[in-house]
């Protein structure tokens, strides 16, 4: 008897040393998060972000129960906000409000015994009317200014729905290869712009256009992106927030 607990002992041993020496964690998923399984959270502590912004939350290890983890995160203002969550993988979940942020507000994110605080701006609302080809912008409530606008034309016409601006660059590089149109094309371009805001990773901006000043205001002749004037342009890049919301529409 004594020999058989001395031979499991002993093969218990050995599988944990070797465990050890191959790096392999004991504690490999977390049930409820605590402070030390949260990696990141975006927003940063003190960023001013618009008032579309998600919460995006990385953990240091696999989360076993998504939905435990859910009900461990609180995102608060004044009020309790409304959002859904959406898992990239099982180590980082993205919260999305229901609606906007609360304007000129600290927004508290909770997550177990975790706390980190980030600010919305006075609420920078655009509206593309593709109909229209107008872009108007509306801070705090304030009377809105209309630019006019371009969009995207047939075969490439800009996506509906509302969405945050993502990136904010003053000057970028335009390629057609990177929305699937080769250089050869008729179609195809190189383009150095300017003043561009981010909608989406398929690469839809916001940005200025003097090449097609002409057309807007009338007409739809983009390649999906938002084209403005040059002042207008500048304007809103001076203006404009990461999660800033921009919705797009007929």
């Amino acid at each position: 008897m004594r020999s058989a607990l001395r031979y499991l002992f002993l093969a218990a041993l050995v599988m944990a040393l070797a465990a050890f020496g191959s790096g392999t964690a004991f504690a490999t998923s977390i049930g409820t998060p605590s402070a030390a399984s949260v990696a990141a959270v975006t927003p940063s502590a003190g960023q001013e972000v618009g008032i579309a912004h998600p919460v995006t939350i990385q953990f240091t290890a696999a989360v076993a129960d998504r939905a435990r983890a859910e009900r461990a995160i609180d995102i608060t203002s004044t009020r309790s906000i409304p959002g859904t969550f959406a898992w990239a993988n099982d180590r980082e979940v993205t919260w999305t409000p229901t609606g906007f942020l609360p304007a000129r507000s600290p927004i508290s994110v909770r997550i177990g015994s975790a706390r980190t605080e980030f600010r919305t701006n006075a609420g920078v609302i655009a509206d593309a009317d593709m109909s229209n080809h107008t872009f108007t912008v509306t801070i705090g409530g304030q009377a809105p200014r209309t630019m006019p606008a371009s969009m995207g034309k047939p075969g490439y016409e800009t996506p509906s729905g509302i969405f945050p601006i993502l990136e904010i660059f003053r000057s970028v590089v335009f390629d057609s290869r990177t929305i699937g149109i080769p250089l050869s094309s008729p179609e195809g371009y190189v383009i150095n712009g300017e003043y561009a805001e981010r909608l989406t990773w398929g690469g839809v901006f916001v940005h200025s256009a003097p090449w097609s000043v002409d057309s807007q205001g009338y007409a739809n002749v983009s390649h999906g992106c938002i084209n403005l004037a040059p002042d207008d342009a500048a304007w809103y890049y001076e203006i404009a927030s990461i999660g800033d919301p921009v919705s797009v529409h007929w």
